[in-house]
């Protein structure tokens, strides 16, 4: 049977709309897949862009000073670290040290942990966060869990030298008070401390930096209970 030539037009004029819909509806398609790839992309190289940003975008404080003299004004530097610090700076943060990481209120508990720890080496960080680890029996947090309070009064503060004349070797005497919750009564402990300390670089952490402005590190700390020789009298009696 020969189909009609008018049909047979029409039937290859409908096939050949068809393909161009689904020509176009593809080509479209592949438009929107090229046009969102690259709205990708761009969010990508933004946001490369912004993290490479960051660092260059941070509030550097400084100190303006001001000559009485002659009224010249200048830029106090930042200290960066390096130079010699006298004997008073170091007792004055290894006082502050002793006072702070000694002493024990469970409101002030969780700042006091962060101030010690911007004081300590790697090392020392790491036996600090052992000794107030909840799971160990003799945290802190466990002892003194039933509200009882321990302050630190530091007494004195010697220094020495080591053969190589180098000091980074400290005795501190001080005497904790513990006061369990409720009492008003105080039960006093004399102790002295070995710390061995370094100066380095500090932190650029506004936060720990003043905390600890000078980047003292203590690197060990071995307290011990102090025998005083009034106890030693009273327990031995009178000399005959």
């Amino acid at each position: 049977m020969k189909m009609d030539p008018a049909l047979e037009a029409y039937f290859a004029e409908g096939a050949s709309w068809d393909a161009d819909r689904q020509a176009q509806r593809q080509r479209s398609e592949r438009i929107a897949w090229i046009v969102a790839g690259a709205g990708w992309l761009c969010a990508l190289i933004i946001a490369l862009a912004l993290m490479l940003l960051t660092p260059l975008k941070r509030v550097e404080p400084f100190v303006i000073r001001v000559d009485n003299s002659t009224g010249v004004v200048d830029v106090v530097p930042v200290y960066t670290g390096g130079a010699p610090m006298p004997e008073v700076f170091t007792r004055y943060l290894l006082t502050h040290y002793v006072t702070v990481c000694e002493r024990f209120d469970f409101a002030t508990a969780e700042s006091d942990y962060e101030e010690c720890g911007a004081f300590h080496s790697a090392q020392r960080n790491q036996a600090w966060y052992a000794q107030w680890n909840p799971s160990n029996p003799a945290s802190p947090l466990n002892v003194y869990k039933d509200g009882t309070t321990v302050r630190a009064e530091v007494a004195s503060v010697s220094f020495f030298n080591r053969g190589n004349d180098i000091s980074d070797l400290a005795q501190v005497r001080y005497v904790k008070g513990q006061r369990t919750a409720g009492s008003a009564e105080e039960r006093q402990t004399h102790w002295i401390a070995t710390i061995q300390y370094v100066y380095g670089e500090p932190s650029k952490d506004p936060k720990v930096r003043r905390w600890n402005p000078l980047g003292l590190k203590v690197v060990d700390f071995l307290p011990e209970p102090e025998v005083l020789n009034e106890s030693k009298t009273a327990t031995n009696g009178p000399a005959p």
